[in-house]
């Protein structure tokens, strides 16, 4: 079993920039892909970036592509997710999530197929 911590969360004004990081605990890390999802005030929680178990593989939403970067580093136990360009839109609780029994070349973009998940931190994007 993994626990997972986000930090870095705040307000920001559009056109600005946060990173995000997810802390892991317990089982090793590089066994899980991980995963980035949001939830808006009064939307369903969606996909934002995955990053397979060695960290090479990584797929991004079209909303935020160009714009946010998901990276791991093993060795410190830690996924982040840089967001640049920040836009009003992407204001919400942004979640991290972990899957283990996948391939080191997996990236999993559904939510369902995750098993761990962290209690969020907040983004807030101001106009």
């Amino acid at each position: 079993q993994v626990q997972l911590v986000e930090s870095g969360g705040g307000l920001v004004q559009a056109g600005g920039s946060l990173r995000l990081s997810c802390a892991a605990s317990g089982r090793t890390f590089s066994s899980y892909a991980m995963g980035w999802f949001r939830q808006a005030p009064g939307k369903e929680r969606e996909f934002v970036a995955g990053i397979s178990r060695s960290g090479r593989i990584t797929s991004e939403a079209d909303a935020v592509k160009g714009r946010f970067t998901v990276s791991r580093d093993n060795a410190k136990n830690t996924m982040y997710l840089r967001m640049n360009s920040l836009k009003p839109e992407d204001t919400a609780v942004y979640y991290c999530a972990a899957a283990d029994l996948y391939s080191t070349t997996t990236v999993l973009t559904g939510g369902p197929l995750y098993s761990y998940w962290g209690q969020g931190t907040r983004v807030t994007v101001s106009s």
